[in-house]
């Protein structure tokens, strides 16, 4: 059996954590996520610079990963139909199928889940503005039923 990149869509506030973590008990695969990586080098959430580095590096790893034909579990949240392509793509060349999982969640829905993370702070996470969302949100493409679908 070929190893998956699982990809996991969605905006601040939509589970994306919840289900890595989900994910990777279920499956075994590895869960790489940028928030942890972040907070153990001191680097703020918002710092898009730090988590660009850390996404480069988490996908040099996913890489050596899907090569050894382990599983892997990436969330940083894909909110371009070009970067969940881009990724797909990436997995096809290394031999590896991808999965992608969307979290669907409404922008209400979203403001009280993050009004209740950040009075108390999970572990492994930032405290997200929840007036940021109405400026996400139009930046985020939801993926077709094409993209689901495959």
């Amino acid at each position: 059996m070929s190893p998956v990149l699982h990809l996991i869509c969605g905006l601040p506030g939509a589970g994306k954590s919840t289900l890595a973590r989900r994910l990777e008990a279920e499956t075994g695969a590895l869960r790489l996520t940028s928030d942890e990586w972040l907070l153990r080098l001191g680097a703020d959430g918002y710092d898009e610079t730090a988590r660009a580095a850390v996404d480069d590096l988490q996908w040099d790893l996913a890489q050596q990963l899907l090569q050894r034909g382990l599983s892997v579990i990436l969330e940083p949240g894909f909110w371009t139909r070009q970067e969940r392509d881009r990724f797909r793509r990436r997995a096809e060349a290394l031999g590896a199928s991808s999965r992608l999982h969307f979290l669907d969640v409404s922008r209400d829905e979203l403001i009280r889940r993050l009004i209740a993370r950040n009075a108390a702070l999970p572990p492994g996470s930032f405290r997200v503005d929840p007036k940021d969302i109405d400026a996400w949100t139009p930046l985020f493409e939801r993926p077709d039923a094409d993209e689901l679908d495959a």
